[in-house]
């Protein structure tokens, strides 16, 4: 070994490695891996992600999205909830706060068309195609879907059973199963369609949304005129002894 006055000079001197997990622990850097891998997956879709190209746009080191997330499948499903999360508390927010269900409609109309600005609706489809032959991911995704389908279904009950409140009944074979499947996979159905940018759809799409917005005004007006029928009966009864005196 050389141990000259020249050789300890240059090992004193030799510069540090760089620490490559710096940020490991840093909220910031995950925050940052996120983020683009999101903008991947909405511009270039799930097929094309790659896990250097995402640390390259976050600036930081692959070798902390290995460390982050371990694999591609569990860094795209940690994008997808953190953006499923917001979106999830925002629906939840929206159809527990008071208000008619028409307005809400148009609410949930709203939150579609900025998610499809956003690059959101492109990523859980991207994910979803990706699931139909990766069953690793599939079994990651899934739950995910269901839980949003579940959350349309506890709205579709909460509305049923307001609309019985005032007097307001459909039929049996109306259930809020069968409603709820009809929202659900319908508006799925059009995300495609909307993504693959089919117009003639997109017009039938945007119809049968106006339909629905109008059925639902239609019984909110028969709601809100039972609600408001005990009150003008004893006005009626009122007059009704006036007109006999």
């Amino acid at each position: 070994m050389d141990k000259s006055p020249s050789a300890r000079a240059r090992v004193a001197h030799k510069p540090a490695a760089p620490r490559l997990f710096d940020e490991i622990d840093s909220a910031d850097t995950r925050a940052k891996i996120l983020a683009a891998a999101f903008r991947r997956l909405a511009s270039e879709g799930y097929a094309a992600l790659s896990v250097r190209e995402i640390a390259r746009d976050a600036g930081v080191n692959h070798a902390l999205i290995n460390y982050h997330f371990r694999t591609k499948d569990q860094l795209v499903i940690a994008v997808l909830d953190a953006a499923n999360q917001r979106l999830l508390a925002r629906q939840s927010s929206m159809y527990q706060a008071p208000g008619v269900f028409a307005q809400k409609w148009a609410d949930a109309r709203r939150f579609y068309e900025s998610d499809l600005g956003s690059g959101f609706v492109r990523v859980q489809a991207e994910l979803w195609a990706a699931s139909l032959s990766n069953a690793e991911l599939r079994d990651k995704f899934l739950p995910r879907l269901l839980a949003w389908k579940q959350l349309v279904l506890q709205a579709v009950r909460e509305a049923l059973d307001a609309a019985q409140t005032h007097g307001v009944e459909l039929p049996r074979v109306l259930s809020a199963e069968v409603i709820a499947c009809w929202i659900s996979e319908f508006w799925l159905g059009m995300e495609f369609a909307d993504l693959l940018g089919v117009k003639e759809e997109q017009l039938t799409h945007r119809a049968a949304l106006d339909a629905v917005q109008w059925l639902l005004e239609s019984l909110d007006a028969r709601a809100a005129a039972a609600a408001a029928e005990p009150e003008r009966r004893p006005a009626r009864k009122a007059a009704a002894r006036k007109t006999h005196r």
